[in-house]
């Protein structure tokens, strides 16, 4: 249990990023790294370099042909991995459809669904009032 918190928090997701067709799975491992790895030098300043931080990377979820599941990212630092969440940011200039969070547990996902749903609303209501 311990292991699986500290394990999380040297880890984190990025969505919304197409798989490629490849039937080879070393090949295509291979691939998702460095996918992973251009997606956290966008994010990362120039003096760093946590793109050599990555660990593993892991597509979560079943194949579907054209899909695009999750990459679960595991990084050799806490740090690293912090960085690159405050900084995720800088993929909205260049690639809208592609973005970063934090790995969390299901619990986690569902307080964070919750807030979501009650910002929403919010915003919904003050838009309307904002309407008359």
């Amino acid at each position: 249990m311990v292991r699986d918190a500290v394990d999380k928090k040297k880890s984190f997701v990025i969505y919304g990023m197409r798989e490629k067709k490849n039937p080879n799975k070393f090949t295509r491992e291979r691939e998702e790294r460095e996918m992973a790895k251009i997606v956290i030098k966008r994010v990362q300043d120039s003096t760093q370099e946590f793109d050599q931080e990555v660990k593993e990377v892991v597509r979560l979820g079943r194949y579907s042909e054209g899909g695009k599941r999750p990459m679960k990212v595991k990084m050799r630092s806490q740090v690293a991995v912090e960085e690159i969440v405050a900084r995720k940011r800088k993929l909205a200039d260049d690639h809208k459809e592609i973005w970063v969070k934090k790995d969390m547990d299901l619990e986690e996902r569902e307080k964070e669904k919750v807030l979501r749903s009650e910002a929403k609303a919010k915003k919904k209501k003050k838009t309307r009032k904002g309407q008359r």
